[in-house]
Protein backbone atom coordinates (compact mmCIF):
# COMPACT_ATOMS: atom_id res chain seq x y z
CA UNK A 1 0.00 0.00 0.00
CA UNK A 2 2.77 2.70 0.80
CA UNK A 3 4.41 1.87 -2.31
CA UNK A 4 1.27 2.42 -4.35
CA UNK A 5 0.68 5.44 -2.68
CA UNK A 6 4.57 6.83 -2.81
CA UNK A 7 3.52 6.02 -7.12
CA UNK A 8 0.21 8.07 -6.76
CA UNK A 9 2.33 10.86 -5.19
CA UNK A 10 4.74 10.63 -8.21
CA UNK A 11 1.88 10.81 -10.92
CA UNK A 12 0.57 13.56 -9.15
CA UNK A 13 3.83 15.70 -9.13
CA UNK A 14 4.21 14.91 -12.15
CA UNK A 15 0.98 15.99 -13.16
CA UNK A 16 1.47 19.08 -11.34
CA UNK A 17 4.48 20.14 -13.02
CA UNK A 18 3.63 19.36 -16.54
CA UNK A 19 0.51 21.63 -16.03
CA UNK A 20 2.93 24.32 -14.74
CA UNK A 21 4.77 23.78 -17.44
CA UNK A 22 2.15 24.10 -19.61
CA UNK A 23 1.30 27.37 -18.32
CA UNK A 24 4.36 28.95 -18.30
CA UNK A 25 4.48 28.04 -21.92
CA UNK A 26 1.59 29.94 -23.03
CA UNK A 27 2.62 33.10 -20.53
CA UNK A 28 5.94 32.85 -22.93
CA UNK A 29 4.11 32.91 -25.88
CA UNK A 30 1.52 35.25 -24.94
CA UNK A 31 3.17 38.10 -23.60
CA UNK A 32 4.55 40.96 -25.57
CA UNK A 33 8.02 40.71 -27.02
CA UNK A 34 10.52 43.83 -27.32
CA UNK A 35 14.05 43.58 -27.75
CA UNK A 36 16.44 45.46 -25.80
CA UNK A 37 19.57 45.77 -27.15
CA UNK A 38 22.87 47.57 -25.35
CA UNK A 39 25.96 49.99 -27.82
CA UNK A 40 28.96 50.17 -26.24
CA UNK A 41 29.99 53.03 -23.92
CA UNK A 42 32.27 54.68 -21.60
CA UNK A 43 31.28 51.21 -19.31
CA UNK A 44 31.00 53.19 -16.15
CA UNK A 45 27.40 51.69 -15.43
CA UNK A 46 28.44 48.53 -17.15
CA UNK A 47 28.36 46.51 -14.04
CA UNK A 48 25.12 48.13 -13.19
CA UNK A 49 23.23 47.16 -15.98
CA UNK A 50 24.56 43.86 -15.66
CA UNK A 51 23.03 43.11 -12.03
CA UNK A 52 19.66 45.11 -13.41
CA UNK A 53 19.51 42.37 -15.91
CA UNK A 54 20.07 39.43 -13.85
CA UNK A 55 18.12 40.38 -11.29
CA UNK A 56 15.10 40.66 -13.87
CA UNK A 57 16.15 37.66 -15.77
CA UNK A 58 16.79 39.88 -19.16
CA UNK A 59 18.45 38.87 -22.01
CA UNK A 60 19.57 41.30 -24.30
CA UNK A 61 22.24 41.60 -27.21
CA UNK A 62 25.38 44.12 -27.31
CA UNK A 63 26.65 45.83 -30.27
CA UNK A 64 30.50 46.13 -29.58
CA UNK A 65 32.88 48.85 -31.17
CA UNK A 66 36.40 49.35 -29.26
CA UNK A 67 35.52 52.48 -27.50
CA UNK A 68 37.08 54.70 -24.65
CA UNK A 69 36.19 53.77 -21.29
CA UNK A 70 36.63 55.54 -18.31
CA UNK A 71 38.38 52.81 -16.64
CA UNK A 72 40.69 49.91 -18.50
CA UNK A 73 42.00 49.82 -22.07
CA UNK A 74 38.28 50.04 -24.21
CA UNK A 75 35.44 48.48 -24.33
CA UNK A 76 36.93 45.57 -26.01
CA UNK A 77 40.49 45.25 -24.36
CA UNK A 78 41.43 43.01 -22.07
CA UNK A 79 40.11 44.95 -18.67
CA UNK A 80 36.58 44.13 -19.67
CA UNK A 81 37.20 41.12 -21.32
CA UNK A 82 36.11 38.84 -17.92
CA UNK A 83 32.10 41.35 -17.89
CA UNK A 84 31.60 40.22 -21.46
CA UNK A 85 32.43 36.33 -20.68
CA UNK A 86 30.49 37.03 -17.89
CA UNK A 87 27.17 38.10 -19.94
CA UNK A 88 28.13 35.15 -22.49
CA UNK A 89 27.34 32.58 -19.59
CA UNK A 90 24.49 34.87 -18.88
CA UNK A 91 22.96 33.56 -22.83
CA UNK A 92 23.09 37.73 -23.68
CA UNK A 93 24.10 37.47 -27.26
CA UNK A 94 26.55 39.94 -28.97
CA UNK A 95 27.20 41.67 -32.38
CA UNK A 96 29.54 44.21 -34.20
CA UNK A 97 29.28 47.72 -34.08
CA UNK A 98 32.53 47.81 -36.35
CA UNK A 99 35.78 48.21 -34.40
CA UNK A 100 36.83 51.97 -34.28
CA UNK A 101 32.58 53.08 -33.56
CA UNK A 102 33.79 54.10 -37.59
CA UNK A 103 30.94 56.54 -38.48
CA UNK A 104 29.61 56.64 -42.39
CA UNK A 105 29.60 60.07 -43.86
CA UNK A 106 28.55 59.57 -47.37
CA UNK A 107 28.85 57.43 -50.32
CA UNK A 108 31.58 58.10 -52.70
CA UNK A 109 32.16 57.00 -56.46
CA UNK A 110 33.84 54.10 -57.38
CA UNK A 111 37.50 54.59 -58.36
CA UNK A 112 37.09 53.02 -61.70
CA UNK A 113 33.51 52.66 -63.81
CA UNK A 114 32.11 49.37 -62.47
CA UNK A 115 34.59 49.29 -59.48
CA UNK A 116 33.71 48.68 -55.95
CA UNK A 117 31.41 50.68 -53.38
CA UNK A 118 33.26 53.50 -51.59
CA UNK A 119 32.59 55.36 -48.42
CA UNK A 120 33.65 58.79 -46.31
CA UNK A 121 33.82 57.03 -43.02
CA UNK A 122 35.00 58.94 -39.45
CA UNK A 123 36.19 56.92 -36.79
CA UNK A 124 35.40 58.25 -33.18
CA UNK A 125 37.47 55.98 -31.61
CA UNK A 126 41.44 54.00 -31.75
CA UNK A 127 44.18 55.56 -34.37
CA UNK A 128 42.09 57.29 -37.03
CA UNK A 129 39.60 59.23 -34.40
CA UNK A 130 38.09 61.98 -35.87
CA UNK A 131 39.57 61.75 -38.92
CA UNK A 132 37.90 61.28 -42.97
CA UNK A 133 38.64 58.12 -44.51
CA UNK A 134 37.91 56.88 -47.82
CA UNK A 135 36.96 52.88 -47.32
CA UNK A 136 36.20 50.49 -49.95
CA UNK A 137 33.24 47.82 -48.82
CA UNK A 138 36.08 45.45 -48.08
CA UNK A 139 37.21 47.44 -45.22
CA UNK A 140 34.12 48.24 -44.05
CA UNK A 141 33.92 44.44 -44.03
CA UNK A 142 36.84 43.97 -42.17
CA UNK A 143 35.76 46.45 -39.39
CA UNK A 144 32.97 44.54 -39.24
CA UNK A 145 34.46 41.00 -38.75
CA UNK A 146 37.63 43.01 -36.23
CA UNK A 147 34.98 43.74 -34.00
CA UNK A 148 33.08 40.28 -34.36
CA UNK A 149 36.56 38.75 -33.71
CA UNK A 150 37.30 40.83 -30.74
CA UNK A 151 34.42 39.30 -28.98
CA UNK A 152 34.42 35.91 -30.05
CA UNK A 153 37.97 35.87 -28.50
CA UNK A 154 36.48 37.30 -25.22
CA UNK A 155 33.20 35.44 -24.99
CA UNK A 156 33.84 32.06 -26.59
CA UNK A 157 30.86 32.75 -28.50
CA UNK A 158 30.03 33.43 -31.86
CA UNK A 159 28.43 36.71 -32.48
CA UNK A 160 25.15 36.91 -34.34
CA UNK A 161 25.85 38.07 -37.67
CA UNK A 162 24.25 41.07 -37.93
CA UNK A 163 25.71 44.76 -37.19
CA UNK A 164 24.76 48.39 -36.41
CA UNK A 165 26.06 51.29 -37.70
CA UNK A 166 27.60 53.98 -35.38
CA UNK A 167 24.67 56.35 -35.06
CA UNK A 168 22.59 54.35 -36.97
CA UNK A 169 24.21 56.40 -40.61
CA UNK A 170 24.08 54.66 -43.31
CA UNK A 171 23.07 54.15 -47.22
CA UNK A 172 21.68 51.98 -49.00
CA UNK A 173 25.02 51.40 -50.63
CA UNK A 174 26.40 50.20 -47.13
CA UNK A 175 23.46 48.13 -45.74
CA UNK A 176 24.41 46.22 -49.62
CA UNK A 177 28.02 46.24 -49.16
CA UNK A 178 27.42 44.90 -45.47
CA UNK A 179 24.85 41.95 -46.48
CA UNK A 180 27.31 41.12 -49.55
CA UNK A 181 30.14 39.70 -46.66
CA UNK A 182 26.87 38.73 -44.41
CA UNK A 183 25.81 41.15 -41.85
CA UNK A 184 22.12 42.47 -41.80
CA UNK A 185 22.37 45.88 -40.26
CA UNK A 186 19.77 46.28 -36.94
CA UNK A 187 18.19 49.38 -36.37
CA UNK A 188 15.73 50.31 -33.67
CA UNK A 189 11.89 51.56 -33.37
CA UNK A 190 10.84 55.03 -32.91
CA UNK A 191 10.05 54.64 -29.73
CA UNK A 192 12.99 52.24 -28.85
CA UNK A 193 15.12 55.02 -29.07
CA UNK A 194 15.39 55.83 -24.86
CA UNK A 195 17.26 58.78 -24.87
CA UNK A 196 20.27 57.97 -22.55
CA UNK A 197 22.15 60.34 -25.32
CA UNK A 198 20.11 62.95 -24.41
CA UNK A 199 21.09 66.47 -22.29
CA UNK A 200 20.09 65.59 -19.07
CA UNK A 201 18.54 69.16 -18.61
CA UNK A 202 16.27 69.01 -21.45
CA UNK A 203 15.57 64.88 -21.05
CA UNK A 204 15.13 64.25 -17.21
CA UNK A 205 14.96 60.41 -16.52
CA UNK A 206 11.70 60.57 -15.40
CA UNK A 207 10.55 62.24 -18.64
CA UNK A 208 12.25 59.38 -20.52
CA UNK A 209 10.87 56.85 -18.50
CA UNK A 210 7.57 57.97 -18.78
CA UNK A 211 7.63 58.43 -22.52
CA UNK A 212 9.24 54.69 -23.12
CA UNK A 213 6.39 53.32 -20.64
CA UNK A 214 3.37 55.35 -23.10
CA UNK A 215 5.33 54.40 -26.46
CA UNK A 216 6.91 51.06 -26.77
CA UNK A 217 4.67 49.16 -28.70
CA UNK A 218 4.84 44.68 -29.35
CA UNK A 219 7.92 44.20 -31.67
CA UNK A 220 9.74 47.21 -30.96
CA UNK A 221 13.90 46.90 -30.66
CA UNK A 222 15.00 49.54 -28.15
CA UNK A 223 18.48 51.08 -27.95
CA UNK A 224 20.33 52.06 -25.21
CA UNK A 225 24.85 52.45 -24.06
CA UNK A 226 26.99 51.41 -21.92
CA UNK A 227 27.57 54.88 -20.37
CA UNK A 228 26.98 57.94 -22.19
CA UNK A 229 30.23 60.56 -21.80
CA UNK A 230 28.24 63.63 -22.27
CA UNK A 231 24.84 63.01 -19.93
CA UNK A 232 25.56 64.05 -16.44
CA UNK A 233 22.28 62.42 -14.85
CA UNK A 234 23.32 59.11 -15.93
CA UNK A 235 20.05 57.00 -17.11
CA UNK A 236 21.20 53.55 -16.06
CA UNK A 237 20.06 52.37 -13.66
CA UNK A 238 18.01 54.67 -12.54
CA UNK A 239 15.57 54.37 -15.94
CA UNK A 240 16.72 50.81 -16.62
CA UNK A 241 15.06 49.12 -13.76
CA UNK A 242 11.82 50.96 -13.36
CA UNK A 243 11.57 50.56 -16.99
CA UNK A 244 12.37 46.72 -17.22
CA UNK A 245 9.50 46.43 -14.22
CA UNK A 246 6.95 48.23 -15.97
CA UNK A 247 6.87 46.80 -19.24
CA UNK A 248 6.70 43.17 -17.70
CA UNK A 249 3.84 44.37 -15.74
CA UNK A 250 2.06 45.25 -18.83
CA UNK A 251 2.62 42.35 -19.94
CA UNK A 252 5.84 42.80 -22.03
CA UNK A 253 8.75 40.04 -22.44
CA UNK A 254 12.04 40.83 -23.29
CA UNK A 255 14.03 38.64 -26.39
CA UNK A 256 17.44 38.58 -27.75
CA UNK A 257 17.46 39.39 -31.59
CA UNK A 258 18.07 35.96 -32.34
CA UNK A 259 14.40 35.48 -31.58
CA UNK A 260 13.16 38.29 -33.82
CA UNK A 261 11.38 37.41 -36.57
CA UNK A 262 12.83 39.57 -38.96
CA UNK A 263 16.16 38.42 -38.06
CA UNK A 264 15.84 34.76 -37.35
CA UNK A 265 15.93 33.48 -41.01
CA UNK A 266 19.19 35.50 -41.98
CA UNK A 267 20.98 34.21 -38.40
CA UNK A 268 19.68 30.74 -39.32
CA UNK A 269 21.09 31.11 -42.88
CA UNK A 270 24.50 32.57 -42.50
CA UNK A 271 25.73 29.97 -39.35
CA UNK A 272 24.38 32.28 -36.71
Amino acid sequence: MPRRRDALVLIAAAACCARAGAQNHAESAACKPVYLTFDTGHMGVAELIADVLRRHHVRVTFFAANEPTQEGDGTLGKFWAPWWRARAAEGHEFASHTIDHDYWRGDLPPATPGGAARFRIRPSAGPDKGRNLTWTAAQYCEALRLAGDRLASMTQKKPLPLFRAPGGKHSPALLAAAEACGYKHVGWAPAGFLGDELPSEGYPNQALLDKALRDIRAGDILVAHLGIWSRHDPWAPAVLEPLIVGLQQRGFCFRTLREHPDYAPWIAAHGG
